[in-house]
């Protein structure tokens, strides 16, 4: 039924649907289920090209199981927060984790940043990391070092020398550099095939509108993360007792983005 647990006959469904190379719309669409439901499914278990019915099937069990089990004191997945559903909490992880994945990155290495975006303090030691997640120490090793490469994940020392690996307010902000860095690279190597295949040419023609929208797209992403990068190190907004919001905040980053366009304005004419 739509809504309940996948069953192994519909795991079945999934493989042969995956082996007919349909989309994940047309597998939901057949098994009445949404497109969501079958996309964290294959990418919680090895992604469409290595998907096992059986191998998925038994790791939901074990999963399931170790849910059910209560872990012994000073052990297992730590305290929530006051007031938080631990059902759903898991739930929010597996969707973060399964995003992370369709965006590019390992599952093992989507669930360690999953894992430091979620908690409160923004930093886990390997061994808070290796009970968080129910893995060995060599797996969080290895996910930490691909992260630590692309500039997502830092590390310190705490007060007892122990290593904390933690993201900081800024990583999205490098993250959204990068990517737009990207889109920039595309722009170029479609420009050179423009003079590669002639101008004249369907493909040359093809070649450049994707480097022009590849630029704008590039210009516009970094434009606009200069100007909100701000939003990284404010706090939220809070409402006090009688329903009004404080949000010194925000505030500055206005001020601080109008100053921004009215300086790049004034050096435009300038320049003109």
């Amino acid at each position: 039924m739509p809504g309940g647990r996948l069953t192994q006959q519909e795991r079945q469904q999934i493989a042969l649907g995956l082996a007919d190379s349909l989309p994940y719309a047309e597998i939901a669409r057949r098994l009445d289920r949404p497109t969501s439901t079958i996309t964290r499914e294959v990418m919680r278990n090895g992604g469409p090209t290595t998907y096992r019915a059986d191998l998925a099937h038994r790791a939901t069990e074990r999963r399931a199981h170790r849910r059910r089990r209560t872990p012994p004191p000073g052990q297992g997945a730590p305290v929530r927060g006051s007031g938080r559903d631990d059902e759903a909490v898991r739930e929010y992880e597996e969707a973060f984790t399964t995003l992370l994945m369709q965006q590019g990155l390992p599952r093992m290495t989507a669930r360690v940043l999953t894992c430091l975006f979620v908690a409160d303090a923004g930093s886990l030691t390997a061994a808070e990391l290796v009970r968080r997640l129910g893995v060995s120490a060599a797996s969080v090793s290895k996910a930490i070092a691909f992260l630590e490469e692309q500039g997502l994940v830092s590390r310190s020392r705490d007060e007892r020398r122990r290593e904390r690996y933690y993201v900081d307010d800024g990583v999205w902000y490098k993250s959204t550099i990068a990517s737009a860095r990207g889109i920039a690279q595309v722009a170029d190597i479609a420009r050179q095939g423009v003079g590669v295949l002639g101008r004249e040419s369907p493909a040359a023609a093809r070649l450049e509108n994707i480097a022009r929208f590849s630029d704008f797209i590039s210009e516009s992403i970094l434009r606009a993360a200069e100007q909100v990068r701000e939003v990284l190190y404010t706090k939220p907004e809070h409402r006090d007792d009688t329903g009004d919001t404080t949000a010194a905040g925000p505030d500055r980053l206005q001020a601080a983005t109008a100053r921004r366009d009215v300086s790049g304005r004034d050096g435009r004419r300038a320049g003109r």
